[in-house]
């Protein structure tokens, strides 16, 4: 078998090599229609073509850069053997779809990637019919075609359904349960495993190990392949004697292997593992395996950062580099830490490793953003103590209750927008149990780039309302600390929520102190307003009103309210008194949020003024820069000045 097709691949790359090659393949193909009308020798040139056009655009248009390089022939192969958009692919985050928007009529405007009112990172039906289901979180995908695969089945569509997920994203429990369902159905389903060996970081994990052994097992790997044509060739005689046949060979395996197919054993019917930069080896596998019916898996081997040496060598650094020299592979200088305060993130990592070395009852948890949040910093220190658990995020909410129960005080740091898929386990193991975890909620409010699936603009209402949970936000990396120092400390359940980006202090590194929970801060005196914020857009409002204060001699009060709950009854009592209008700013969605928060202290108070609440409206915000949605959203630095001004005026 692998001689046949390194054989059949020869002759194949010897034929591409004599043909007469167009120039600039990729310029002739706006559709997949268009990539379907050249001959399967030219396949080859449109992968070069296209991976250097992902190289060139992403070197001035920073985005998620290596994923997109591991794909290249998977998307060429995919397009080239299936009829999309009629036939479904649905993309397992849309880190690996570069290539697929450039392939399906976004080539032109794909400088626009990520940019305010520009294409969007990932795939979105809004954008484009290519898109079958909008893919940025992980894990999604199997379940999505799934509900395709019976819709179609169904309406009696002849249609084919394909999902690529990496090996990453099949850490993720919705994956696992929706293998499950699927392997039992007679559903026409295709899944491709995109095997890259990593997610953001290295993977882990036993089903990390499990597809390794896979992929280094040849004599396991041929006999299977054996057993299944076989199989096929005795359906002549009925259908039981093509079942017994086959059963009859997943018996031999077993004792002759020490391997156990997984995907096999839940009744998928397994191919490979095939190159996944052999285009011609990928095409004929997937037109093939078309002829198949039932549930099938395809397993391919990829590399990430294919074809750009710096990020085949450099995996992590260069899943979403910024911009860089695409000859010298060298990234842009960023300007000297010592002149820009740090990342939240950073001061995160740092004090997660002061506490380590106070107290071996700290532990640090994270479901595959080690990097991502700064953990690696608690990793490298202290191994033992830090724990990436995959893309699972409810295994590592539970997994920190089980610590907290036995004693440890677990820092379990996931971004907001994928703690979403663990409020179950937040309520029922945390909460109700009152154990002391400590969540980290990286990435809280509106995250820029990234854009609807990744700004963390939820946490605030949907954690408010457990009980025993404590919520805070800092305005600053300083308050970050003290806040931790405090969680730390305490007991409860507690969610410190902060944003992505940078702090606000040079020297960020003072003494941990312990703050008064539920205490809010004056931070200016002031008449007829009072503006009362939660977290780092405090630092926004401060600005404003000191430029309104001085344009006009008039100033607004500022409170930095610090804890979302227990909110500060006192001082939100004491501003109703003192004040004709109360404006409340908060990064995420207002329904049920910090101004709701503040709402309902007031409606204890009879409050009669006004109240002007700042946030995100009932609706799901684009991407682009921070500062850009900010203003959209109208609560940036300029609708915040004008809004005191119009309340001071009145």
């Amino acid at each position: 078998m692998i001689k046949k097709e390194r054989k059949r691949t020869y002759f194949l790359l010897l034929l591409y090599s004599k043909c007469d090659l167009v120039e600039n393949l990729l310029n002739h193909i706006e559709f997949p229609s268009d990539l379907r009308q050249l001959k399967i020798e030219q396949l080859p040139q449109v992968c070069k073509e296209l991976r250097e056009f992902i190289i060139d655009e992403s070197s001035r248009n920073p985005g998620h850069f290596g994923a997109s390089l591991g794909t290249v022939e998977l998307t060429v192969a995919l397009h080239y053997a299936f009829n999309t958009p009629e036939d479904r692919i649905i993309w397992d985050v849309g880190h690996q779809a570069y290539g697929h928007k450039i392939l399906t009529g976004r080539k032109n405007v794909f400088p626009t990637n990520r940019k305010f009112g520009g294409l969007s990172g990932f795939p979105n039906p809004q954008e484009s019919e290519y898109d079958s289901f909008i893919a940025g979180h992980s894990s999604i995908s199997i379940s999505a075609a799934m509900g395709m695969a019976l819709a179609a089945k169904s309406k009696g569509e002849n249609r084919k359904i394909v999902a690529v997920i990496g090996d990453g994203a099949l850490t993720g429990g919705e994956a696992f349960e929706a293998l499950d369902y699927a392997g039992g159905s007679n559903a026409d389903l295709l899944v491709i495993l995109n095997d890259n060996d990593m997610a953001i970081d290295a993977n882990v994990g036993g089903l990390h190990q499990y597809l390794v052994d896979v992929i280094t097992s040849p004599f396991y790997n041929k006999f299977r392949e054996k057993t299944w044509k076989a199989s096929e060739k005795l359906s002549q005689f009925g259908p039981d004697f093509r079942d017994f046949f086959k059963k009859l060979g997943r018996g031999a395996k077993s004792l002759f292997f020490k391997e156990s197919n997984l995907f096999e054993s839940l009744g998928f019917r397994y191919f490979g593992p095939v190159d996944g930069h052999n285009v011609f080896q990928l095409t004929r596998t997937l037109q093939d395996i078309q002829n198949f019916s039932g549930p099938k898996i395809l397993h391919i081997c990829t590399q990430k950062g294919k074809g750009f040496k710096p990020a085949e060598e450099e995996q992590t650094e260069w899943h979403a580099p910024r911009k860089f020299d695409k000859e010298t592979g060298e990234m842009i200088p960023l300007p000297d830490k010592d002149t820009i305060p740090p990342k939240y993130q950073e001061v995160f990592g740092e004090t997660l490793l002061e506490l380590a070395q106070k107290d071996e009852r700290v532990m640090g948890i994270t479901p595959a953003m080690a990097t991502g949040c700064s953990m690696n910093i608690l990793m490298k220190a202290m191994p033992e103590r830090a724990f990436d658990v995959g893309i699972a995020e409810q295994h590592a909410v539970t997994m920190s209750a089980g610590m907290a129960k036995e004693g440890m005080i677990p820092f379990c740091n996931i971004y907001s927008t994928f703690m979403q898929r663990a409020y179950d386990q937040v309520i029922h193991d945390v909460a109700i149990q009152d154990l002391h975890v400590i969540f980290c909620l990286d990435r809280a409010g509106l995250v820029g780039a990234d854009g609807v699936t990744h700004h963390g603009v939820f946490d605030i209402p949907f954690m408010r309302t457990i009980p025993n949970m404590i919520v805070c936000s800092p305005l600053n990396e300083v308050e970050l600390r003290n806040m931790m120092f405090t969680a730390y400390s305490g007991k409860h359940p507690w969610v410190i929520r902060y944003p992505r980006g940078n702090g606000e202090y040079l020297k960020w590194r003072s003494e941990l102190t312990l703050m008064k929970i539920g205490k809010a801060e004056c931070l200016r005196e002031g008449e007829k307003v009072a503006v009362l914020t939660i977290g780092s857009v405090g630092n926004t409002a401060l600005k404003a009103i000191d430029k309104v204060c001085c344009e006009t001699g008039k100033m607004a009060a500022l409170y930095n309210m610090r804890w979302v709950k227990p909110i500060d009854k006192d001082i939100v009592k004491t501003v109703s008194e003192k004040f004709d209008t109360i404006i409340t700013i908060e990064d995420g969605v207002l329904a049920g949020g910090f101004g709701s928060a503040v709402l309902e202290v007031l409606q204890e108070t009879n409050f009669k003024g006004n109240v002007i609440r700042l946030g995100i409206k009932d609706e799901f915000v684009p991407h682009g820069t921070q500062q850009e949605l900010y203003k959209l959203c109208g609560y940036d630095s300029e609708n915040i000045e004008n809004q005191i001004r119009i309340s001071l005026n009145k």
